[in-house]
């Protein structure tokens, strides 16, 4: 005679699905507005992706530091989608106006 009512056998095998599943990418938002990032900093898990948009009249980059992402140029009223691989803090700035800086912390 089996103990475990089919409920709890199902309610189990639910539980084991879901922390077997994978975690959902999450997508961010940074506003390029007044020729600064905003936020500045931002705080994500690896994976996730980050969309950077340019409210300015002048163009834009986000240029990751240690190479890990690129926007490319961005034109006013442009955007670009970045994912954000690996995890550390990733300081990036904008190739045309090196006073524009920001961090990106992937965990």
């Amino acid at each position: 005679m089996h103990l475990v009512s089919r409920t709890a056998r199902m309610a189990i095998m639910a539980a084991a699905f879901m922390a077997a599943a994978p975690a959902m990418a999450a997508d961010h938002a940074v506003t390029i507005k007044g020729f600064a990032f905003s936020p500045a900093t931002l705080t994500v898990a690896a994976g996730d992706t980050v969309t950077f948009t340019n409210e300015d009249g002048a163009p834009h980059t986000a240029t990751a530091g240690d190479g890990s992402f690129d926007t490319g140029r961005i034109n006013k009223g442009g955007s670009a989608t970045v994912t954000i691989a690996g995890a550390g803090d990733h300081a990036y700035k904008c190739n045309f106006h090196a006073s524009m800086k920001g961090t990106i912390s992937a965990n």
